[in-house]
């Protein structure tokens, strides 16, 4: 089967992707697909990240495996399409060079029989230019959650711990220690 993908660049200008690709390809394949979509260098690291059906992000698959163990960590290329996405889990995030952060929304669109003589992966439509530089995304907290709980008990005094009648032996070091 063919999973037919749209590949939302995160702006307010439409700019996407629609992309065909063989359901038992890996996400490694799918994202070195996006690359070329979008004529990024592909010299980036990036990641595609599960989500639910409101776009709220949840597991990462990176490229790499970055966790503590090596080889406990699944990458992109351990995932076929099809182990991730189907008819009732058609969504999943994308970003693109985490410096410059470019996030796509990308969402399964179809999935249809193979076409004879096409060869995929397959770019099968344009909209949009990317532009020069990533958008700015705003990542904003819902609530007040991410406060510290001592903020609101903070002031200038506690900024500086050398300040006033405290001195370093207070702390058990000597100013002059070298």
């Amino acid at each position: 089967m063919i999973y037919k993908f749209r590949v939302i660049l995160d702006v307010e200008e439409d700019v996407f992707r629609d992309i065909a690709i063989q359901e038992e390809d890996t996400l490694e394949d799918f994202h070195n697909a996006i690359v070329n979509a979008f004529s990024f260098d592909g010299m980036e690291v990036a990641s595609f990240y599960t989500c639910d059906d409101t776009w709220n992000q949840e597991d990462e698959i990176p490229m790499f495996d970055i966790g503590d163990v090596p080889g406990e960590q699944k990458i992109m290329s351990d995932y076929a399409l099809n182990e991730l996405l189907s008819k009732e889990q058609t969504k999943i995030i994308y970003v693109y060079d985490f410096i410059n952060m470019w996030t796509f929304l990308v969402e399964l669109a179809s999935i249809e029989e193979h076409e004879t003589g096409v060869t995929y992966p397959n770019v099968l439509f344009t909209v949009g230019e990317l532009p020069d530089t990533a958008p700015e995304n705003e990542f904003e907290a819902d609530n007040d959650d991410y406060k510290s709980e001592f903020e609101d008990d903070l002031d200038e005094d506690d900024l500086d711990m050398f300040d006033g009648e405290d001195n370093f032996e207070d702390y058990g070091f000597e100013e002059n220690w070298n």
